[in-house]
């Protein structure tokens, strides 16, 4: 085949050779004349489009077989691109093929600057694309451009974990644990992994292979939206699979704001962004409760918990979510008092609300003396 000319994220080596699986594509540098690479708006990926008088800084490769441009067209297809065939500016003009959005998927944003990405995704998009590579010939590209968003936000969540205090449990690393098989059983939605491992026990010695089981999901924001002017707080009421899975005859929960946190977005922002979205709510502020595992035995998923400060009027509509997210959502506005009863009564029955409403009944007098 005619060479291939890489524009954007790919010029990063590591990169690179996470996505054909070796390090020994043949590549020079080249420029793709009249076109422009940016940013994919909000996006954290680079777009390139027709542009007179303006040239594309890339890498053509050479040299690679038709295992490396298959593993190439499985990657891009995950988001959407195509190869279409152009001439490339490398001591010369030659003939390449270079990876394209398909019409109207995404827009331009700014300038695409790979310093600036590697800088702040370049991590991010590279454990991403260690999962995404995973997939190779057991999805097409197209299931693949369904999944990448929740592998972006898993990759996220990975980079996010970490850093937490260990003067009293073991301070053993990770990387003391030893992965012998690793396979993925289940990859949908949310992802569940299988390990054989043996991991140091507290006598020095190691266990015997043992064989494990994880569901892999993000991290996630959740706020307790309270005013403290008027003493209440802003409960929302939705479906949820677990209690249904259970067989919960009635599994519509009571709970705080929540949502996974974005790829390169905090976890505050994530919080400010989840009230906007699902509660219609501006927030004036953040109080910290706590970062937890909610089910660490067997659960990746990881909660960042907040008070959130809001002004919330009598006024606030009943309903909220996001059709794009199939989000049917009510909203229940109420009294502190009657909303910290629902511990007792049992209708508060999933921890991140209980913790919520415990934390607030002992910092509540604090946040209404200076509201």
């Amino acid at each position: 085949m005619s060479a291939l000319f890489v524009y954007g994220s790919l010029r990063d080596r590591a990169l690179l050779e996470i996505v054909l699986g070796h390090a020994g594509a043949q590549v020079c540098a080249g420029t793709l004349p009249d076109h422009r690479v940016s940013w994919a708006e909000g996006q954290v990926f680079p777009y390139i489009e027709g542009a007179p008088g303006v040239s594309a800084e890339g890498l053509l490769l050479s040299g690679l077989t038709a295992t490396d441009i298959t593993r190439l067209d499985f990657f891009e297809g995950g988001f959407g691109y195509d190869l279409r065939a152009v001439e490339v500016l490398a001591g010369g003009m030659r003939p390449a093929e270079v990876y394209f959005p398909r019409p109207g998927l995404w827009t331009a944003g700014a300038p695409f600057v790979l310093g600036d990405w590697q800088a702040t995704y370049g991590p991010l998009s590279r454990h991403a694309a260690r999962e995404a590579m995973g997939y190779f010939g057991r999805f097409s590209g197209a299931e693949l451009a369904v999944k990448m968003p929740m592998i972006r936000a898993r990759a996220a969540a990975q980079l996010l974990a970490g850093g937490v205090s260990h003067a009293i449990r073991s301070s053993t690393p990770a990387s003391a644990v030893e992965v012998i098989a690793e396979e993925s059983p289940h990859a949908g939605f949310f992802v569940t992994k299988a390990l054989t491992l043996r991991h140091p026990k507290f006598d020095g010695t190691l266990t015997e292979p043992l064989r494990r089981e994880v569901f892999v999901s993000t991290d996630a924001a959740i706020v307790l939206p309270y005013d403290p002017v008027r003493d209440r707080v802003l409960l929302i009421e939705q479906f949820r699979m677990g209690p249904f899975g259970r067989g919960d005859p009635h599994p519509w929960m009571l709970e705080p704001v929540a949502g996974r946190v974005d790829p390169g977005e905090t976890p505050e922002a994530a919080a400010y962004r989840e009230c906007a979205e699902e509660a219609g709510l501006t927030l004036t502020g953040l109080e910290q409760i706590a970062s937890y595992y909610p089910s660490p035995g067997a659960v990746t998923e990881y909660f960042h918990t907040y008070l959130g400060l809001a002004d919330i009027p009598d006024d606030l509509p009943r309903l909220g979510g996001l059709e794009t997210e199939a989000e049917d959502i009510r909203l229940h506005l109420m009294p502190f008092e009657r909303a910290h009863a629902l511990i007792e009564t049992g209708e508060a029955d999933n921890g991140p609300l209980i913790l919520a409403l415990m934390w607030l009944a002992r910092e509540r007098a604090r946040l209404r003396a200076v509201a």
